[in-house]
């Protein structure tokens, strides 16, 4: 039987099409194209004036950071339960990251786990839209704006989402996105940064362009160091498709979900991906949490799924539990305090989310997995 993978993109013919025509035809007076078109429709697709195509959305976040002078001796809070690019480019930066707790219910960032972190050093927050979720923005838009503290909005994995009508990447002074091959729209590599700041919009673009004036590209003129920051046309030919089709893949990431709410409703201590009042969430992953009372860790569960043929993720650890955080000051003092990501990320893992599942594959896997379950014995329940 074929394994059920865990992510994978919704290829088309009109993405190989567009794709092609970028090989063919995309350089010359035409080498921008496919930039620009993939450019303005996503920015119309969020909401915001300007959007700037990148290799990656870790590059996006960099760029984003360093825009916004963060450096030496500055603090960036983050949540501690994300991706490691949320984090890392601020040590670029030679900044710290500042490790913050998780809302139990959208784990994501909360103005009360926030406010618990700013210090007179806090240049910046990354606010991360978990798996599709989003935070509850009205209270920690307000936090931000009385203390003079901007936000960037790590949407990689959300695209499509919305809070009460605005999509996500929109609520930021940056917004940020991944267009890697796993995600709900993909250009293979790829990532997006967009704003509604011309003047971080112009910073950005000289950044990204090795220090120069994107007034003055052709003089070959750096007035400073910059960064090589930049999507090729085949690329940006694949993400305009994408774009184009995007309220397709944001609902067949929907359906997959509803396919698990159906199936595992009956199942006792599983905890599915949230969707609050006025949150329309795009579920880049379907993630399920398990009771701690069940006494199966994501690791064993994932070992289990793994033997009957079906790829998962784990939900991700602790970023002050990493070896790669362990010297900073304050990584103990976050394990000690953010209760809510070590409560949560032992026991949570994605489920097969890839574009090309159909229904019988979600039923496979929730087969698969309700016999796992039930064959935990009593007493570890």
């Amino acid at each position: 039987m074929d394994r059920i993978p865990v992510a994978g993109p919704w290829i088309t013919d009109r993405e190989v099409e567009y794709v092609a025509d970028a090989a063919r035809n995309g350089w010359y007076e035409h080498w921008s194209d496919y930039n620009d078109r993939f450019e303005a429709t996503f920015a119309k697709s969020v909401g915001v004036r300007y959007a700037i195509s990148l290799p990656s959305c870790t590059s996006a976040l960099h760029l984003s950071m360093a825009a916004l002078g963060v450096g030496p001796g500055d603090e960036v809070i983050v949540p501690d339960v994300t991706w490691i690019a949320s984090a890392g480019p601020a040590t670029y930066l030679g900044a710290r990251p500042v490790f913050c707790d998780i809302d139990p219910l959208t784990w994501c960032l909360s103005a009360e786990t926030v406010e618990r972190c700013i210090t007179p050093r806090t240049k910046a927050i990354v606010a991360v839209d978990l798996y599709g979720s989003l935070p509850d923005w009205g209270p920690l838009l307000a936090l931000a704006a009385a203390r003079g503290i901007p936000i960037i909005e790590d949407a990689a994995e959300a695209v499509g989402s919305e809070y009460r009508g605005r999509r996500a990447g929109a609520f930021g002074t940056t917004g940020v996105f991944s267009f890697h091959g796993t995600k709900t729209m993909s250009t293979g590599e790829g990532g997006m940064l967009v704003t509604d700041d011309e003047a971080v919009y112009m910073r950005c673009l000289q950044l990204r362009d090795q220090g120069r004036n994107p007034a003055e590209r052709a003089r070959l003129w750096n007035e400073e160091i910059g960064f090589k920051y930049r999507m090729s046309a085949v690329q940006a030919a694949l993400g305009l498709a994408q774009a184009e089709r995007l309220p397709e893949l944001v609902e067949k990431k929907r359906q997959i979900f509803r396919w698990y709410q159906e199936r595992l409703a009956d199942v006792d201590g599983v905890t599915l991906n949230a969707e609050p009042e006025g949150v329309y969430n795009s579920y880049w992953m379907s993630t399920l949490v398990l009771d701690a009372s069940r006494g199966l860790t994501k690791e064993t569960l994932m070992s289990r799924l793994d033997a009957v043929g079906i790829d998962s993720r784990p939900f991700f650890y602790p970023l002050s539990a990493l070896p790669a955080f362990a010297t900073l000051p304050d990584t103990q003092v976050a394990r000690e305090l953010n209760h809510v990501s070590y409560a949560i990320a032992p026991y949570g893992i994605n489920l097969p989310s890839a574009l090309r599942l159909t229904e019988d594959d979600i039923d496979r896997v929730c087969r698969e997995l309700k016999v796992i379950l039930d064959a935990v014995p009593a007493t570890a329940r």
